[in-house]
């Protein structure tokens, strides 16, 4: 009777099981797979001064014949004889390689003293970290224009403290240096917090038993601690490093007119120039180029699951 019970209960508990399984594909679809086959059907067409500004467009299965043989790839072409699209991607790699590995020698100490904190004051410092998610991040990143602008507060402290002369400027402000300052502020909690995560998870007898062993403390740390928190550092890496190539608001706010990046290429392609199909060719190659370190991340999932 027991059996037959449990059966029927699972007969009755399926739809739902099948509704939980379901239910984050159909999401992907609406709010992924969707979105990139109508940025990919924009690339592959040609602009018009119309509104939309592109041809041809979708006038129903009837006319789909003719829809496909107006496609073509003339916009990625385009891509391949201009340089400045190119130079926007690798400004763009560096930029956030850069600022990756800036967030990761900052973001790690931090990590390590917050996950070998007492308990008691563990979750008072998790705070700490989120705490900046509770103000705005526009708001945050033009609070930096005020502090690096050349009459800003770091040169009034620079001058305050007599490191500079009276009429010397700090000339931080619209340089690559501001947007890895404005970057580094804005994504540091997305590293600690992976980092704190796999390092609270540690056995700090590990530790312990090297030194009763003779283990200096650096190579105990590189042979034990960071092996161990691998995964936080790859997925904190991929969680930084993945958005940061798209970033729009910080280099336009901070960084100058040297500042290349792929976010202020597509902006202006959208709504300066109004060219959509190309810019939807670019959206589309760097959608590519980041499946990739989002391939490795997924991985290296797998293997510690």
């Amino acid at each position: 009777m027991a059996a037959v019970s449990e059966a029927r209960s699972d007969e009755n508990a399926s739809p739902f099981r099948w509704l939980v399984v379901v239910l984050p594909y159909v999401w992907l679809l609406l709010f992924f797979v969707a979105p990139f086959l109508i940025i990919l059907k924009i690339s592959l067409s040609d602009t018009a001064i119309s509104q939309p500004p592109y041809t041809p467009l979708f006038q129903g299965f009837g006319a789909l014949s003719d829809f496909l043989a107006q496609l073509d790839f003339e916009n990625y072409l385009f891509l391949t004889d201009d340089p400045l699209y190119i130079q926007s991607y690798l400004s763009s790699l560096r930029i956030a390689f850069i600022s990756t590995v800036l967030l990761l020698l900052i973001g790690y100490p931090i990590a390590l003293a917050m996950a070998r904190a007492p308990l008691a004051i563990r979750p008072t410092l998790v705070m700490l970290v989120i705490l900046p998610f509770w103000t705005s991040f526009l708001i945050r990143v033009y609070a930096w224009i005020g502090i690096l602008k050349p009459d800003g507060l770091l040169t009034l402290l620079l001058h305050s403290i007599g490191l500079l002369g009276p009429e010397d400027q700090v000339q931080i402000f619209r340089t690559d240096y501001a947007v890895f300052v404005g970057i580094v502020y804005s994504y540091l909690p997305f590293m600690v917090l992976p980092l704190y995560s796999a390092l609270e998870k540690m056995d700090n007898s590990l530790i312990e038993a090297a030194n009763d062993l003779g283990c200096p403390p650096l190579k105990a740390f590189w042979r034990i601690t960071f092996p161990l928190s691998l995964p936080g550092v790859i997925a904190g890496s991929m969680i930084c490093f993945i958005p940061i190539t798209g970033e729009f608001v910080i280099p336009d706010l901070l960084g100058g007119a040297d500042t290349l990046m792929i976010g202020k290429t597509l902006w202006t392609e959208f709504f300066g120039n109004r060219d959509w199909p190309l810019a939807s060719s670019v959206a589309v190659i760097l959608l590519i180029m980041l499946v990739v370190p989002i391939m490795i991340f997924q991985n290296q999932q797998k293997k510690v699951a």
